[in-house]
């Protein structure tokens, strides 16, 4: 008898292991139901995205030429030529572009004695924002003006308006001058 009690009590604990690991394994399912369920609930959060846009300037210029071959006994003054400067500034910012009084001037604020050079020789001229040549480009001092504008976010073109206005006397030469643009915004 104790051969069959053993028997018995084998399937009896087989099945109980059975059910057991049955329940177990139910278990485990809902668990990861729960935690696929859990998982499948979106979460949301934000975040600032930013950005500073700064104003900025850029000015260039070509040269100022009143000619490679002047012959002051034919050539009629005052004596007039153009050059243009080429301002990109960022969209909407305001800007101010100056001139100096150039290197032979003999002072920042000499706008009235502008005079290039050939050696010690010298020749007056004098630099406009206007075609009518009425109003001398500068600083803003010293009867002078500056040109104001707002940027467009491309490429704008300024002339400057240049005048010999006598040649009367003048050393044939090649003559010089340098003068600073400065843009301010």
């Amino acid at each position: 008898m104790s051969n069959v009690r053993t028997a018995r009590h084998r399937p009896t604990t087989l099945a109980t292991r059975l059910m057991q690991g049955s329940v177990l394994l139910v278990g485990l399912g809902l668990v990861c139901l729960a935690r696929q369920a859990d998982a499948a609930t979106p979460v949301t959060a934000t975040f600032p995205v930013t950005a500073t846009v700064t104003s900025a300037c850029t000015v260039s210029g070509s040269s100022l030429n009143f000619g490679s071959a002047i012959d002051p006994l034919s050539v009629s003054t005052p004596l007039d030529a153009t050059s243009t400067l080429t301002v990109t500034c960022s969209s909407t910012t305001p800007y101010t572009v100056s001139l100096s009084a150039g290197a032979n001037a003999g002072g920042a604020s000499n706008f009235a004695s502008r005079t290039m050079k050939s050696g010690s020789d010298t020749l007056a001229y004098q630099l406009y924002l206007d075609s009518g040549r009425a109003t001398v480009w500068g600083d803003g001092t010293a009867s002078s003006s500056a040109k104001n504008g707002t940027g467009t976010g491309t490429a704008q073109s300024l002339t400057v308006y240049g005048r010999l206005p006598s040649l009367a006397n003048v050393v044939p030469g090649s003559y010089t001058d340098t003068v600073t643009v400065t843009i301010s915004y």
